[in-house]
């Protein structure tokens, strides 16, 4: 086991307290604790409604398929994202393509949106149609990726001048803010992840943000097959008769003993945030003053950054190199030997546009979406978790710095 892994959840008795409840209780599927796990969750984010589910990815496909995508239709995302952005959109049936990112903050370019669009689509009767596959495009599924947001605000504005709808993939960006409108209040439906990699944790699961009550109730129904009535109503009035179906729909409910630990979880929020944001600093620090070979993450002024994960970029210029594909592997020999030594540390995420289905099914190459690629082969994430301390920090950079000298001759 690594001595310094590149995340951990953070628990305490309550988890095992409030999850005990529930066991005892006899109540184990979804029920009064996951729905008040989605009270507190929508309340921290300034929100109206929050829709549980089993993960992010479950969150996404519904969120998508509620909001009308489906079969015969394009969504733009980003090409440097985890692949559930893409594959969410795939579920519904329809096409997603990609768009190339910002290098500086990880998030989508919407200069680069704006291209597309202009480029890759005609208006016909009001809509935008794909000139090469004749998809209609339905809109845009950005993503706030490693805890900042996404220039959201010219997201909506393109969105609302060409007529495209938005959800958003917020994952990694529970508590993620512009100013003080958290993520999920920016007028779309908003996804959020509960992987033990994200700020809180329920082990695995999802929720679904909006303002909407009408859309929350129909995402409610069709999470638990289309049903009309919640196991819980059932329970608490006349539950001999199964409810109606009207639709065909899904299983992804939550369970109460992750309803219980998200509880536990949501009341750690603010304290796991600032205590990261603080280590953020910190690595900060040391980079600017031992590693000129690494780019070190930006917040934009009037953003609050959650840093759900501290991911910096290999600078291959200072190191002398003189490709991403060399920096790629001086990256991954990098990160072996820290592995190796008890250091763990991941790259940021993937151009989803390399990975075997999408390149395979769509033939993209990897100058397509050219810093999605370079963040892909130069993204080194470090580890950042509540308790990890500054001289764990200081020994990390400094174990960083000997391995790039002695990889440097």
């Amino acid at each position: 086991m690594n001595k310094y892994p590149v995340t951990k959840p953070y628990f305490t008795d309550e988890e095992i307290e409030l999850m005990t409840e529930s066991l005892n209780s006899g109540w184990v599927a979804q029920g009064s604790k996951v729905a008040e796990f989605e009270r507190q969750v929508a309340h921290h984010e300034g929100v109206a409604e929050g829709v549980a589910t089993t993960s992010c990815t479950t969150a996404l496909h519904l969120a998508l398929s509620v909001s009308g995508l489906g079969g015969g239709m394009d969504a733009i995302a980003p090409a440097f994202t985890f692949v559930a952005t893409e594959n969410a959109i795939i579920m519904t049936g329809a096409t997603p393509v990609m768009c190339d990112i910002r290098r500086d903050f990880f998030n989508i370019d919407t200069e680069c949106l704006i291209r597309i669009i202009e480029s890759d689509y005609v208006q016909v009767d009001g809509k935008l149609i794909n000139r090469i596959n004749g998809n209609t495009l339905w809109g845009i599924v950005p993503v706030h990726e490693f805890g900042l947001c996404c220039d959201i605000y010219e997201v909506n504005r393109i969105a609302k001048e060409y007529g495209l709808k938005v959800v958003e993939d917020a994952a990694c960006a529970l508590g993620a803010r512009i100013k003080e409108v958290h993520q999920g209040a920016f007028g779309n439906v908003s996804c959020i992840s509960f992987h033990p990699r994200k700020s809180i944790t329920t082990g695995e699961g999802g929720m679904i943000l909006t303002d909407d009550p009408s859309l929350a109730k129909r995402m409610r129904e069709l999470r638990t097959h289309g049903s009309t009535v919640s196991a819980d109503a059932r329970d608490k009035g006349k539950g001999f008769l199964l409810p109606e179906f009207n639709e065909a729909g899904y299983n992804y409910r939550m369970t109460d003993i992750q309803g219980a630990m998200g509880l536990a979880q949501i009341r750690k929020l603010d304290r796991i945030i600032d205590e990261k944001r603080k280590s953020a600093n910190i690595y900060n620090d040391l980079i600017r003053k031992q590693l000129p070979e690494f780019i070190s993450p930006t917040e934009p002024e009037g953003y609050f950054h959650t840093y759900q994960s501290y991911v910096c970029m290999l600078d291959i210029d200072r190191i002398g190199i003189d490709s991403i594909e060399d920096g790629g592997k001086f990256r991954n020999v990098l990160l072996q030997k820290l592995e190796d030594i008890g250091i763990a540390t991941r790259q940021g995420t993937h151009a989803v546009h390399m990975l075997g289905y999408y390149r395979n099914r769509f033939g993209y190459v990897p100058e397509d979406y050219p810093n999605a690629y370079a963040c892909d082969h130069l993204s080194v994430t470090l580890p950042l978790y509540v308790g990890l301390t500054q001289e764990d920090q200081e020994y990390i950079i400094k174990t960083i710095r000997k391995t790039i000298d002695e990889m440097k001759g």
